[in-house]
């Protein structure tokens, strides 16, 4: 490919997929970006507040999306997954298998479709804290803003009433999946990362006890777009929550379930226990850690955070999680190594924090890669022109996976370059 003709295959429409995208096409390439859900910006969008700066993850998103829409060199495939990658350097031939949205881009983002929609199923948005419908939008900020109908919920032309009460005639049922060949020069895989199934945690009581929620759910909770509105209230009876407890390395650091750190943990459960703190001054909230792991400036946060004397840092593992049926509270037994004892205290919830998969450990790149037995990319393993970022090589925060993003593009830039 000449150099005008050069385009960048973004795989993940996560917060470093958009930065690769976005830096990529600004110094002149095509870049296409393929992204699996139906909206862009990742896990990010999930977050009430992201480190280093503590401000609402939208802040850098909206710049982000801004950037694609007055980007002429950015086309982007939601609902989409690369199925097929053959070739080399300069020249890889590409296969994406697009599912059908079911709506066009006539969507206002009215809102009609939704209220029409009998059918409500977990929003998966919100961790399966509440529900939502068939025809949703995740948030008031998505990008594209425009619904989207569940294929694996809606009923189709078997209802269709989303149909009756469009005006704009934005609801087409009979769309169908599509395939899209295209030619690219280099591929940037920046597919993210999951979270760990807490239900393997039998003595933490995740998926089993309803007010030990994950760290991704309470991030949900303090959102003001989440369930609550962003007041932090427990699932069982929505009581607001005054005494908390953080459990670390909620299947971390475990060889039966994640063998490593997973980096953000720490640094999340001290930002969450400020959510806590700021919302109710009265509130309580302790910690139970292995180890505190604040890489950094990171230090100076959690510093702060143990100045305030209703927080408090409990180093030791927790033994077991119960529930009390009679009012819903956690009680949960753990050891304190520092004072060299066995404590019982009860909860009015308990947050574990869960670790980082990465995407690649349930879903793997359909090219000739290696990974480690924990399912992360091994950089070595990649051909020339493909590049990993982020979680895909190993646990990292956002402004990492930022760093790592722009490394990406310049990579692409000079790749086929010698």
């Amino acid at each position: 490919m000449s150099e005008q003709q050069k385009t960048v295959l973004v795989v993940g429409g996560g917060f470093s997929g958009l930065t690769a995208a976005v830096e990529t096409a600004e110094a002149g390439l095509n870049v296409i970006i393929v992204e699996k859900s139906p909206f862009l910006g990742g896990r990010v969008t999930q977050l009430n507040k992201y480190f280093p700066k503590l401000c609402p993850p939208n802040c850098g998103l909206e710049i982000n999306f801004k950037r694609i829409k007055n980007s002429g060199d950015i086309t982007f495939h939601t609902l989409a997954e690369v199925e097929k990658i053959s070739g080399q350097e300069g020249n890889y031939d590409v296969t994406i298998r697009k599912a059908p949205r079911f709506v066009n881009d006539k969507c206002v983002g009215c809102n009609a479709c939704n209220e029409a929609c009998p059918v409500e199923m977990p929003n998966e948005f919100n961790f399966g804290l509440d529900k939502t419908k068939a025809a949703y939008i995740t948030h008031n900020q998505a990008f594209p803003f425009r619904y989207v109908l569940d294929g694996r919920h809606c009923k189709g032309k078997a209802c269709a009433k989303c149909a009756e009460a469009c005006k704009y005639d934005a609801i087409n049922l009979d769309m169908k999946p599509e395939t899209v060949n295209v030619k690219v020069s280099s591929i940037v895989y920046a597919t993210g990362w999951n979270l760990y199934d807490v239900s393997n945690l039998d003595i933490l009581g995740g998926g089993k006890i309803k007010n030990v929620i994950t760290n991704m759910q309470m991030e949900r909770l303090a959102s003001p777009n989440g369930p609550t509105g962003g007041k932090i209230l427990r699932p069982s009876d929505g009581k607001e929550v005054k005494n908390i407890a953080f459990v670390q390395c909620a299947g971390s650091r475990d060889e039966n379930h994640l063998p490593y750190c997973s980096y953000i943990c720490c640094m999340a459960s001290l930002k969450q226990a400020t959510y806590l703190r700021e919302q109710y001054p009265d509130s309580k909230a302790r910690i139970f850690y292995i180890d505190m792991r604040t890489p950094g400036r990171y230090e100076q946060f959690y510093w702060k955070v143990k100045e305030d004397t209703n927080v408090t840092l409990t180093k030791g593992k927790v033994a077991k999680v119960e529930e009390d049926a009679a009012t819903g509270d956690v009680i949960l037994t753990a050891e304190d190594v520092l004072r060299g004892e066995k404590i019982t205290e009860k909860f009015d919830m308990v947050v574990l924090a869960a670790g980082m998969v990465p995407s690649t450990k349930a879903s793997k790149i359909p090219a000739d890669i290696s990974y480690t037995d924990e399912g992360f990319v091994v950089p070595a393993s990649l051909k020339k022109g493909m590049v990993a970022v982020g979680t895909l090589k190993s646990p990292v925060d956002v402004a990492r996976s930022v760093q790592d993003a722009t490394g990406a593009a310049i990579k692409s830039i000079q790749s086929g370059r010698r």
